[in-house]
């Protein structure tokens, strides 16, 4: 499953998962300072970020820091910009 979020610098973190508890929405709330999730399918709009291909190694760092946190089951997470 894919979950967006959305953060007030209008980026969007996108978060490759199966499904998430609310508590695990919380933690990820928090450790994306705040950002909101979305509760759409796809974000319209034109974004910067990785290929669907390329796994970045931010992406590695931030999945591990959620298995560290508690919240199992994250495959990928990727930030994305507005442009």
């Amino acid at each position: 499953m894919i979950y967006f979020f959305q953060s007030s610098e209008k980026k969007i973190l996108v978060v490759q998962s199966g499904q998430l508890l609310e508590t695990d929405i919380s933690k990820l709330r928090w450790l994306f300072s705040g950002a909101e999730l979305l509760d759409n399918l796809w974000v319209d709009g034109d974004f910067i970020g990785p290929r669907r291909e390329m796994i970045t190694p931010w992406s590695t760092n931030a999945v591990e820091i959620t298995q560290n946190m508690g919240i199992n089951g994250i495959v990928r997470i990727e930030e994305f910009r507005e442009i």
